[in-house]
């Protein structure tokens, strides 16, 4: 299939445009990111999309209807990356309805709504330990609060967002409302094991599991290393070592709850000091809201007890929290027709992994597509998804772009 072709050429071709040579690094505002941005939007162009870049550096290219008081379906995923990333998570998401809308075009397809190819410029959290700030930009959930959020170099979230704007930003309003909306479409790999092993190269997400992330931070009392004897030690490190196993312990003792420390910072950090203070970042996630909150409760818990035991201060930052999403059921409906189309079996999936559409469902309807990726690895230079199972998914958005039209010319969804 040449559509496939070209799109496993731009998945590529992204994947080498990086902040960082020899590895895929691309974070919110960097170099890279507008790099990506310039990239994309030559193939949105090329796709017949009228393209902008927002006050949050989303891409949005738009392809129009001929009905201007039609409404928006919204397609897209995310450009950033983790660190030392692979070139699909995001990525496919972004690229794929480019190519599918180019195909549909060149079929001479004309569809009753307009269609907005969204490419977010931060999902992934890694520059300020807080993720969506592109989906939230968009839908109009950036807060005062969130935007003092700093980086490692001290510098915050609204100061970042004003240089790029060329020296002011205040926070945006929701891009589209609600009432204007037909609802969004997220494309991704799946990031776990269940599509490999059901032999399948595509299924429906159901629900995104909720997520909690925050920063923890323990303060003792530096000292020599040889000359502070062990009974007098406030050793901040110790004290988080024994909170990682706590909260490692916790997560493999509660059914559906995955717990994880990510960063372990120690400021300051030499061989022969005791450290004084460390900086954890926490990660909790359930398909249940009050599952994960009870953990995350727990968890402080379990680190004020070690702080107390150890003589140690102990402190909390929530840096992002959100609840537990369930996809449209009529849109879900509607993907799972598609995916039967194509596929002749559609599988129904919960992700555990966090994704754009969890923001973007408090604006409209959500629904997702995830494609089966080698061994449900991601975030690594080895995420891979094969040629054929990327063209399955592209064959499906496009039957599912067409049934929504069919749908909605009926008005049987708006």
């Amino acid at each position: 299939m040449a559509a496939a072709k070209k799109l496993a050429g731009m998945l590529a071709e992204l994947g080498r445009i990086s902040d960082e040579p020899g590895r895929l690094t691309r974070t919110f505002l960097s170099p890279a990111m507008r790099r990506a941005n310039r990239q994309v939007g030559k193939w949105m162009r090329e796709a017949g999309l009228a393209v902008r870049v927002d006050g949050v550096g989303n891409l949005i290219g738009r392809l129009a209807s001929r009905n201007p008081k039609a409404k928006t379906l919204l397609i897209g995923s995310h450009l950033d990356t983790v660190r030392n990333a692979g070139k699909f998570d995001g990525a496919l998401g972004v690229l794929l309805p480019i190519v599918a809308l180019a195909e549909l075009r060149q079929r001479k397809v004309k569809l009753p709504f307009h269609v907005e190819v969204l490419g977010f410029s931060e999902e992934e959290g890694v520059r300020f330990a807080s993720a969506y700030l592109g989906s939230k930009g968009y839908a109009g959930q950036l807060s005062a609060s969130e935007l003092k959020h700093r980086d490692a170099r001290g510098i915050s979230i609204a100061q970042a967002l004003a240089q790029f704007n060329g020296g002011s930003f205040s926070p945006p309003r929701a891009a589209r409302k609600q009432s204007n909306l037909l609802g969004y479409f997220e494309v991704h790999i799946e990031q776990g094991p269940v599509l490999e092993k059901e032999k399948l190269a595509v299924g429906v997400v159901s629900a995104i599991a909720g997520q909690t992330r925050g920063k923890v931070r323990f303060r003792g009392k530096a000292g020599h290393a040889g000359t502070t004897p062990m009974t007098l030690r406030r050793d901040a490190l110790a004290g988080s070592a024994e909170f990682v196993l706590a909260v490692e312990t916790l997560a493999q003792s509660s059914p559906g709850l995955v717990a994880t420390v990510g960063v372990l910072e120690v400021p300051g950090a030499a061989p022969n000091v005791v450290p004084g203070e460390t900086t954890l970042t926490l990660d909790v996630r359930h398909a249940r809201d009050g599952a994960r909150e009870a953990a995350v409760e727990s968890c402080l818990l379990a680190a004020q007890e070690i702080a107390r035991r150890r003589k140690l201060r102990f402190d909390w930052q929530r840096t992002q929290q959100n609840g537990a999403v369930a996809c449209a059921p009529v849109l879900a409906a509607l993907l799972a027709q598609s995916v039967r189309a194509v596929q002749g079996r559609s599988l129904s999936l919960v992700s555990g992994a966090g994704h754009d559409a969890v923001v973007m469902s408090a604006l409209t309807p959500v629904a997702m597509l995830f494609v089966r990726c080698r061994e449900g690895l991601s975030h690594h230079p080895d995420e891979h998804a094969s040629p054929a199972d990327v063209a399955v998914a592209l064959r499906v958005a496009e039957n599912f772009i067409e049934r929504l039209a069919r749908n909605a010319s009926a008005k049987t969804i708006i």
